[in-house]
């Protein structure tokens, strides 16, 4: 409350002037169940600024769980604003989130929920998660409808603060809260583990926000979407991937290709150089080559001259030796 009325409330209606209609239509005191969409984050931001009462907020339990200076920052803030960690895993866990969820109505407060679950990831309305009916069922507080406008440009997916004016410079029309009558549910009473008067109250809470929002309504849960347009970024990516390394295989390619073609060209030119050059130089070549035999067989006799002098006459040497003693 002291951020509300004295830090964030009065920069939020300076700087961004939120309208909010049916404030009536919120009780002064005891427990309720406000049910939003969910656009953007700014949205735990707009509502509780709206209205004159505390709100507390189911959130998810990541921000509370987050490591080092920002997410041990982001865990205080949380904490600070009193939002309820609420485990999204299911089972136990779940159950015991939305235990904590009750106990905080029938304390007497109101209690933010978005029954989508999760964000919208394309702005359209999505099918209620059934949290939120068992919670109206189970407790007997009246559900108040609630449509966020224009929270998701103000601060879009991926912005960390809220923004006065879009990428193109015009001015972001004001984010309106528009609250919605009380409805009441107490003919559920005593069924909140039927899953069939789940769905029912769900289905009609959910419709209630859309007759606000004037959303698109999809009759699947945003979770889904989220996955399957996650999946579809995963595979966009691995084929932008693939095509840059097909680019660069054509790339790297191409320039090979150019190498040779060059090579072949550089070839293609100083060719006839080499062969004239050839011709000029043949007529010479066969000379020394024939030079170098000459010599060659000049040697050859020669050492064959010399080998045979030197072993050609010793017979008649010693013929001479012995007369000469006779």
């Amino acid at each position: 409350m002291f951020l509300k009325r004295f830090v964030v409330g009065p920069l939020i209606n300076r700087v961004f002037h939120p309208e909010a209609e049916g404030l009536e239509n919120i009780p002064r005191t005891g427990g309720a169940i406000l049910a939003s969409n969910h656009l953007s984050f700014a949205d735990s931001v707009f509502l509780p600024v709206a209205l004159d009462r505390q709100v507390y907020f189911l959130a998810k339990s990541e921000y509370f769980t987050g490591q080092g200076i920002v997410g041990r920052a982001t865990a205080a803030f949380f904490k600070g604003i009193n939002q309820i960690p609420m485990d999204r895993s299911g089972g136990n866990k779940s159950a015991k989130s939305l235990g904590q969820a009750a106990q905080t109505l029938r304390d007497g407060k109101l209690l933010g929920i978005y029954p989508e679950g999760t964000r919208s990831p394309d702005g359209r309305l999505y099918r209620s998660k059934i949290g939120v009916a068992r919670l109206a069922i189970q407790t007997g507080v009246p559900v108040i409808p609630v449509a966020m406008i224009n929270t998701e440009k103000v601060q879009p997916t991926g912005h960390k603060l809220p923004r006065r004016t879009s990428t193109d410079g015009r001015r972001i029309a004001p984010v309106r809260t528009v609250i919605g009558k009380p409805l009441d549910f107490s003919q559920y009473a005593g069924r909140e583990s039927e899953h069939s008067a789940q769905r029912i109250v769900a289905d009609q809470i959910i419709q209630a926000i859309q007759d606000l929002s004037g959303q698109e309504y999809v009759d699947v849960y945003a979770s889904t979407v989220k996955a399957a347009m996650e999946k579809q970024r995963v595979a966009d990516a691995k084929a932008a991937v693939a095509e840059i390394l097909e680019n660069a295989k054509s790339r790297t390619q191409a320039s090979v290709d150019s190498a040779k073609a060059s090579v072949e060209s550089a070839r293609e030119k100083i060719q006839p150089g080499l062969d004239s050059a050839r011709e000029r130089i043949q007529p010479g070549l066969d000379r020394v080559e024939e030079k170098l035999n000459e010599a060659r067989a000049r040697v050859e006799e020669g050492v064959k001259s010399a080998q045979y002098r030197r072993s050609g006459n010793p017979d008649s040497s010693n013929e001479t030796s012995d007369g000469g003693t006779e």
